[in-house]
Parts: structure tokens; C-alpha cells; sequence
């Protein structure tokens, strides 16, 4: 980077996180907004738009979690915009990405006016970000958002779950033909999104999915895994380790234990328990966060560099080195919370160490928002800042939580 590096603020500082959070939306306010429906996915560094017509399921639905975040954390008199582009994501949802089948295209070509379908494979990974958008939209006011939520978990229930399993399968054809590989990720944000769900209606079946969610992957399924999260499985939900071990460019299903989701499982962990009663509150919860988020940053950190890699092989080896945008910001999410729960201060140490990365080589102090990936020694790949997928939800969204643990 060429410009300057600020001075490094107090990372644990709600004022400084609620800064950090302004500094992030001023990067897409108010460009993202497409008046002809949705918002705009892709950008350089700069913030020049380089497509403005394709619309991924998920950058459509994680920017109405940025903006009905910011009306929670600010209010309205601060953000005043922020419902009407609630309304108007979720509007998008429907008129571009919602299908005669039941469920919603992956990405489609949007030329203003009417939505041509791209990808109209239905992922379960997809519903779950469709249901945390509801869920988010309910939060911030927008309470015609509470019919959609819950017909969104009664789709995903008909079409996804499995009971024998206690997990959802990952992706169908456009007529709901469910094929055979299965996945964690999608079970990771499903929990996310119940939570969400929870939070926003009160209602406890939302709560009870999160939990057995949690249990059945970072438990059964990671018995099978050396006691840790393995990405990929077969129908049966035995462990396939050889799916896309040579495939680096998917980046929804990557190869290896994924150092983000290891700490991205010790928040969601940490907050099932701070949700839970006493007497439904399993020690399991806390004990795996730890141990996950240890196992993180033994084999995660980069002493040379810096930073946090992307994944690492069975065995521990570093199999993929680059330092993606998500990977900092869950971990150092993960490490407040775990500090928070645990009152050790070596946690805030690694909180303070990830941020101290991430606000050297991964944050543009110029235009604001993230870079999406570095080298492994911190250089940039390309001109892309947020591409389709970003919106940088990730990292506004680990400010949200480590406010929230805070009680800020």
C-alpha cells in the first residue's frame, strides 16, 4: 500500500468499532443502491463499479443485513435511508431472484427492468442468507419481512432437511432434485440465520434448529474429522477429503480445515450459549469453542507475515496461504467473544494481535471497506475489492458482534 498507515486506535473501544462500521458504509453509501431494483455487486478499489447488471443471491441479501444492521446500531435519525433500502433489497428478492418453482436463483443477469436467471441452481447456503435477511428486515421495522421469514424455513424444511441426519443437504435443480454432496458451510450460516431468526420473533424453534445444528456438525460430524470441522461429505454425511482438494477457485467450497470457520463456529458456539438457559446451556458449547479457536491460530497464524491463512491440511500443514478479508474479521470476532466468556486476557491478545493485521495490510483507510484477499506476504491480487459474494458483512458484521458482547 502506498498511502499512509493511521496510527492503530484501541481495537477494543466501542467508539472506535462503531467508527470503523461508519468508515465501512461510507465505502458503498450510496452507490450501491441500483434505483431500478437491488444493489450493485461489484467493485475496484476505488469504489468504481465494474457490472453494474449481474445480482448474486447472496451480495443481495447480505446488503439488506448492512443496511438493517446500521438502522439497529445508529438509528434513524443517523441513518434515515436505511429501511427504504431494506424494503428495496427485499424487494429485489422477489422481483430478481425468487422463482415459480419456490426458491431462489443463484445469480441473474438484471438489465433494469426485468431479471434473466444465470444460475438457477437452488443452495441451501443461499436460503440461509435469504432467511437471515428476513430476519434482519423484521429487526429493523420492516415487520411485513415476518411472512417471508417464516415461509423461508418452511421451504427449507421441505426441501433441504434431514431428519435422520439433523442437517440440511446443500443444493437441488431448479425442480428441487436434491444431488448428493453435502456440506457444512451451508449448516454453519443456516445456524447463523436461526439465531437471527430467533432474535427477531422470540420464536424458540428457531433457537432449538441453531442448537442441533451446532451439535450435529461440531460434534457427530467432527468426531469423524479429528474433532474438528471438515468442509465436505458425501450423501450419507460420510467425510469426503478429496472434494476439491485441487480446486482453488470455489470459494464457497474450499479444501481443508478452513481456519474462518473454525472461529466463525467459536462465535456462533459462544453465542447458542449466551442464548441458552442455564439448564438447556451444554458445557460442549464453550469447550468447543476454546479448543476450535485454539486450533485456529496454532495452525492459522502466519508468524513471518502475518495474519491469518485460509486453510490448512489434515495433519496441520498451511495448504492454502492467502489471507482472505473473512478470515480476520470472524477471528477476531471469535476472540472477543471468547474473551469476553472466558475473562482470559491471552483472547484479547489475539483480538488486539488479528486487528493489528488486519488494520496494516487489509483495510482501505483512503475509500474505506476491506480488501478481499493478500498474498501471503500481503500484497494485492487485483484491483477487486468487492466483488459479488463481499458487501463486507463480514466484517461490519464482527463489529456488530463484538458490540454486542460488549453490551455497547
Amino acid at each position: 500500500m502506498n498511502t499512509p498507515i493511521p496510527p492503530r486506535p484501541d481495537f477494543r473501544s466501542p467508539d472506535f468499532l462503531r467508527s470503523h462500521i461508519r468508515h465501512t458504509l461510507s465505502f458503498y453509501d450510496p452507490r450501491c443502491v441500483d434505483p431500478s431494483g437491488g444493489f450493485f455487486h461489484f467493485y475496484k478499489d476505488d469504489g468504481t463499479l465494474y457490472d453494474r447488471r449481474t445480482r448474486h443471491l447472496v451480495s443481495s441479501t447480505r446488503f439488506v443485513f448492512n443496511h438493517a444492521t446500521a438502522l439497529c446500531r445508529f438509528g434513524a435519525a443517523e441513518r434515515p435511508d436505511d429501511l427504504a433500502r431494506v424494503r428495496h433489497g427485499m424487494a429485489f428478492l422477489q422481483a430478481g431472484h425468487a422463482q415459480p418453482q419456490g426458491g431462489y436463483a443463484w445469480q441473474v443477469d438484471w438489465d433494469g427492468q426485468r431479471a434473466t436467471v444465470q444460475d438457477a441452481t437452488n443452495h441451501c447456503y443461499g436460503l440461509a442468507f435469504v432467511l437471515l435477511a428476513h430476519a434482519h428486515a423484521v429487526k429493523a421495522g420492516a415487520d411485513e419481512a415476518r411472512a417471508g421469514l417464516a415461509a423461508t424455513f418452511e421451504l427449507m424444511e421441505q426441501r433441504f432437511w434431514e431428519p435422520a441426519h439433523r442437517l440440511y443437504a446443500d443444493e437441488a435443480t431448479p425442480d428441487w432434485r436434491v444431488g448428493g454432496y453435502r456440506g457444512q458451510n451451508a449448516n454453519m450460516h443456516s445456524c447463523e440465520a436461526m439465531l437471527a431468526a430467533h432474535d427477531a420473533t422470540g420464536e424458540a424453534r428457531y433457537l432449538d434448529r441453531a442448537l442441533t445444528l451446532a451439535e450435529s456438525i461440531t460434534q457427530r460430524q467432527a468426531s469423524l474429522a479429528d474433532g474438528l470441522v471438515w468442509e465436505h461429505y458425501r450423501a450419507d454425511w460420510t467425510v469426503d477429503w478429496d472434494y476439491n482438494r485441487d480446486d482453488k477457485t470455489n470459494i464457497f467450497r474450499p479444501w481443508g480445515y478452513q481456519v474462518g470457520h473454525l472461529t466463525e463456529w467459536t462465535k456462533l458456539l459462544l453465542q447458542l450459549a449466551s442464548r441458552l438457559p442455564a439448564d438447556r446451556r451444554p458445557a460442549w458449547l464453550a469447550e468447543t469453542a476454546q479448543r476450535f479457536f485454539e486450533t485456529a491460530m496454532k495452525h492459522g497464524w502466519d508468524e513471518t507475515h502475518g495474519g491469518l491463512v485460509y486453510g490448512f491440511a489434515p495433519g496441520g500443514e498451511v495448504c492454502d496461504a492467502d489471507k482472505y478479508f473473512w478470515v480476520q474479521a470472524e477471528s477476531f470476532a471469535a476472540a472477543a467473544l471468547l474473551a469476553l466468556h472466558t475473562g482470559e486476557a491471552r483472547h484479547w491478545d489475539w483480538y488486539d494481535r488479528i486487528w493489528g493485521y488486519a488494520w496494516d495490510h487489509m483495510i482501505d483507510h483512503v475509500h474505506g471497506a476491506w480488501y478481499r484477499i493478500r498474498t501471503p506476504d500481503n500484497r494485492a491480487y487485483s484491483d477487486e475489492k468487492s466483488p459479488a459474494g463481499k458487501t463486507d458483512y463480514h466484517t461490519m458484521g464482527a463489529c456488530h458482534d463484538v458490540l454486542r458482547g460488549l453490551g455497547a
